[in-house]
């Protein structure tokens, strides 16, 4: 039976570097906020001080399944990242959203227009 390692150790270090960084493009698509926390070095107490909220926020923070966009981007600035939100469509490049203003905002206000008045001769 073949290892890993002896399969790996065939590899000429060109084709090595690539199946790394493979490996690591594919950890890193799943990772949780505690992991990248974690990654960064930092502790929830650290977060939550930085984000103003309690210890047990953070906790309840990053086990969340969903939660909204300004949420997420603020958890991850305050780790000194930013946050891209990517579109992706069939037969398209990726589409990066830069901004989602409006979207959570009060309605628009209505600005209702005179009508012109008729002039007679």
């Amino acid at each position: 039976m073949r290892k890993l390692d002896d399969v790996i150790g065939k590899l000429s270090p060109a084709r090595r570097q690539k199946v790394e960084a493979r490996a690591q493009e594919l950890i890193a698509e799943e990772l949780t906020l505690q992991d990248i926390r974690r990654a960064q070095k930092l502790t929830q107490q650290q977060m939550a001080r930085s984000l103003k909220i309690g210890q047990d926020s953070i906790s309840r923070l990053e086990k969340r399944s969903d939660m909204m966009l300004s949420t997420m981007r603020s958890y991850v600035e305050a780790m000194g990242g930013s946050l891209e939100l990517v579109a992706r469509f069939p037969k398209r490049a990726p589409v990066i959203i830069r901004s989602m203003e409006d979207v959570s905002s009060a309605p628009k206000k209505v600005v209702k227009r005179k009508k012109p008045e008729l002039v007679r001769a």
